[in-house]
């Protein structure tokens, strides 16, 4: 196989690796905006349950003061009545209701004021969830443009590695193209490595030697058994001497076999002349 080929599968690897690292970042952009969404509708479902919370307490503060204003008038009417008593008995009756209303009247001015308190800090609560809104709905709109902006310029890019993907693809097999983009996906953007001294660099495994020679000469693209990745030759001293000397080795031990059958076809022939 042309040296050509490899050459292209690299240059692939390089451009699919980033190509895919892109598309991972795209996908990783809108999460920023996501955490930013959620802070924001929390504060606003935190403002809905407070304004509820303050509309009801001013119901109640509505309601105290009106049973105030009662409580005092009942009061007023019975200190009224005083210029009227003329027994003992009526006059002890009188007080009582008298006592009675000034109670009420003093528990209820106690109740208000609980509740003023309660009005005056729901209030300002809602005043600072409103600032606090108000900001993060800042945030999350300059996170879109942010995020508008940072997508644009990755589809540009995306779209400069189409265009050099297109390039280098021309001649490629198309069945080894899909395997190929498949193992870059799969593996770390990693394809094609080199065989140096019988092992992928890919998954560091020992290959058998006849399937090294195979890579070897180079006449079809060869996937390792271990890691699915392309595998090319890659020359080394050391490894070529340990490589060549067991490819030899396997020569001479078939040549030795052959002789062997030789001689004994030989012994054969001279027995039955």
């Amino acid at each position: 196989m042309a040296r050509s080929v490899y050459d292209k599968l690299r240059s692939l690897q390089e451009v699919l690796s980033r190509k895919f690292e892109v598309e991972r970042e795209i996908l990783e952009i809108p999460k920023s905006l996501a955490t930013k969404t959620e802070l924001l509708n929390r504060l606003r479902k935190s403002l809905t349950e407070r304004s509820a919370a303050h509309e009801a307490v001013k119901v109640r503060l509505t309601e105290i003061e009106q049973r105030l204003t009662e409580a005092e008038g009942a009061r007023e009417q019975y200190e009224g009545q005083m210029d009227a008593i003329k027994t003992q008995r009526e006059y002890e009756a009188l007080d009582k209701e008298i006592r009675d209303a000034t109670e009420k009247e003093q528990g209820l001015r106690k109740e208000l004021q609980k509740e003023q308190q309660t009005e005056e800090e729901l209030r300002l609560a809602l005043e600072k969830d409103q600032v606090m809104i108000q900001k993060q709905e800042e945030d999350v709109a300059e996170e879109q443009s942010k995020i508008k902006l940072k997508v644009k310029e990755k589809n540009v890019e995306l779209k400069k590695l189409a265009g050099d993907e297109r390039r280098i693809t021309p001649g490629l097999d198309d069945d080894i193209l899909f395997k190929f983009e498949r193992i870059i996906r799969n593996k770390a953007g990693i394809g094609i490595v080199p065989l140096a001294k019988g092992v992928c660099m890919g998954c560091h495994m020992i290959l058998p030697p006849q399937f090294v020679n195979t890579v070897r000469l180079g006449t079809d693209v060869s996937f390792c058994p271990y890691c699915s990745r392309i595998l090319f030759y890659q020359p080394d001293e050391e490894g070529e001497s340990l490589e060549t000397a067991i490819l030899e080795e396997e020569v001479e031990e078939e040549a030795e076999e052959e002789e062997e059958q030789d001689d004994e076809a030989d012994q054969e022939s001279d027995e039955e002349t």
